[in-house]
Formats: structure tokens, C-alpha cells, sequence
């Protein structure tokens, strides 16, 4: 069985929902960063861990395309052009999504208070805003990114569009919809249940 070590309202969410879309089961220790709970799997303190057979794996996007790759589900074989696709996508959501909001918040209430610079929170919302619509741009033809079939990168893409709602970033209408749609799954209801 798998552990999951990390607080719900952190990227643990995306584990918690990639095991729940996988149907498998999971202990789930909610622990905050740098927390002992954490600092004794990783040394940064940062969430959220998996433990598989006590070997411990850190950061979500590896714990998820992990997950997938063990599983054979929400991704695509390797090597093959649907994963590259896929792939890209992931890494334009890391890139240009998650890591917009990740310095937003850093400069909200992570960083020291005289290392905060409020004022980069204006691009950092206009970078949100238009990267949105170059990912709407690359999305398939069903309701996921990749056209009919969820992967990784409809997590990540979903966590995101949360993540933005939280801090008053704005929504394109499509995106938006898009990411309704996915909250609107039975594994994200329980995930979100936690």
C-alpha cells in the first residue's frame, strides 16, 4: 500500500487524485511542510512525499507520472509521439503555469517579508492569463487536453486553474470550463473530500 505524506492543500492534492483515479489504495499522513514528518524523507521540507514499500519519491509531478507509468493508466507509453505530445504539455503547465503561481505565492507569504516584491504579482497574472490561452490552443479535440483521454497533465492543468481561483488570478471562460469539467470527476470529489 502506498503512503502519502503531506497536507491536503498543497500539490499533495494531485496524488491524492491520481490514486484516487487509479482506484488504488493509500494511507495519508497530512503533514505540513518542513514538518518532521516530512524533513525525515525530504531534506528540503517541501511536500508531498510517496512512499512506495518505504522508499520514499518527493515532488508531485514525479509521483504522479510515477504513478501512471507503474499503473498504465492517465499517461502514454514511452516513447511514443501521444507521450511526447503529453510530455510537452506537462512541462508548458510546470513552465508556465505552476510556475507563476509558485512565485506569486512565494512573494505573498513563503518569502521572508523583506524579500517579498508584491509588485511582480501584476506580470505574474498577465503571464497566467495568456498562458492559458496557449494551452486551450494545444488542447485536443474531448475534453482533455490530449482529446479523450485524462493524463498528467489534466492534473497538473486542473490544480493550477484551483490554485489560480484561490488567489483572485483570473479565469479565461474556457479554461475555466475546462477545468469544471475535471472537478467534476468522481476522484477529484474524493480527493477533495480529504
Amino acid at each position: 500500500m502506498y503512503k502519502v505524506v503531506g497536507a491536503t492543500k498543497t500539490r499533495t492534492f494531485r496524488v491524492l487524485w491520481m490514486l484516487e483515479e487509479l482506484g488504488l489504495e493509500y494511507e495519508h499522513l497530512d503533514a505540513l511542510p518542513r514538518t518532521p514528518e516530512i524533513l525525515a524523507y525530504n531534506p528540503s521540507g517541501k511536500v508531498p512525499v510517496l512512499l512506495d514499500n518505504d522508499q520514499p519519491i518527493i515532488d508531485s509531478t514525479a509521483i504522479i507520472t510515477y504513478l501512471a507509468d507503474k499503473h498504465g493508466a492517465l499517461t502514454y507509453p514511452a516513447g511514443t509521439l501521444e507521450r511526447a505530445r503529453q510530455d510537452a504539455l506537462t512541462q508548458f503547465v510546470l513552465d508556465e503555469m505552476d510556475a507563476v503561481m509558485w512565485t506569486a505565492a512565494r512573494h505573498s507569504f513563503i518569502l521572508p517579508e523583506e524579500m517579498r516584491m508584491p509588485e511582480i504579482k501584476t506580470s505574474l497574472k498577465w503571464e497566467f492569463e495568456r498562458s492559458q490561452g496557449f494551452l486551450m490552443d494545444r488542447m485536443g479535440d474531448g475534453p482533455f487536453l490530449m482529446g479523450d483521454k485524462i493524463t498528467v497533465a489534466d492534473i497538473l492543468a486542473c490544480h493550477c486553474a484551483d490554485w489560480a481561483f484561490v488567489s483572485k488570478f483570473s479565469l479565461s471562460d474556457e479554461f475555466a470550463a475546462y477545468a469544471k469539467r475535471l472537478r467534476g470527476r468522481e476522484s477529484y470529489k474524493r480527493a477533495r473530500a480529504i
